[in-house]
């Protein structure tokens, strides 16, 4: 493995908590269309794959998809700050980074104006040197076009680049580009599961990240 030399973060689930702001979203519409709920928890396993594949999944069968997708998406537009902080720990990690003169950058599923707007409200100006979520028809994670765009960038290859993230898409993104992987196990997945997709380190908090550069 080569030396790093630029980190790639998911946001949801890896920098940021942002799961009650997610869950009261679509579990708020599902009560509005009189269709049962999940409850918070059981979003960890239902994230990850943007909010199309979100809806789906929370969604029993029969509901009418394209319907629920609109609300989900209005009320989460306004209301996906609420409680969305960063883990701890996320911050200082990030300084120290930049300490090293790392670029930084953040690749997310998320929408891609939201991404944005989580990115600029939580975190210091001049953070990442490129922030990317989903652009609809461009691909997304764990399409290694996203990658890709985000390695351009950087100017990094992507074996001198570590992407960090909380879930199998983050670690199969890396995976189909060959880049080094850490799997962080304080966001919304297991670390048995994360551990099962064999990334390269398994971090069980934000300052662990020093030691795999």
């Amino acid at each position: 493995m080569s030396r790093v030399r630029a980190v790639v973060f998911d946001l949801d689930g890896t920098l940021v908590d942002s799961l009650r702001d997610i869950a009261e979203a679509v579990d708020g519409c599902l009560a509005e269309f009189g269709l049962p709920t999940h409850g918070e928890a059981a979003y960890r396993t239902l994230v990850g794959d943007g909010i199309g594949t979100l809806v789906r999944r929370a969604a029993p069968e029969g509901a009418d998809l394209a319907q629920l997708e609109r609300a989900v998406r209005r009320r989460y537009a306004a209301h996906f700050l609420d409680h969305t902080v960063p883990y701890p720990d996320v911050v200082p990690l990030l300084e120290s980074l930049r300490r090293r003169e790392l670029p930084l950058a953040v690749l997310s599923n998320k929408p891609h104006e939201m991404t944005v707007a989580v990115v600029d409200a939580l975190f210091a100006p001049g953070t990442f040197v490129v922030v990317r979520g989903d652009r609809p028809p461009a691909p997304r994670k764990p399409d290694p076009a996203a990658a890709r765009e985000v390695l351009a960038a950087l100017g990094t290859a992507p074996d001198e680049t570590l992407m960090v993230g909380d879930t199998p898409v983050d670690l199969a993104t890396a995976r189909a580009i060959s880049m080094p992987s850490a799997a962080v196990t304080w966001g919304f997945r297991s670390k048995e599961e994360l551990a099962a997709h064999a990334p390269d380190h398994v971090l069980d908090a934000p300052l662990d990240l020093l030691a795999c550069l």
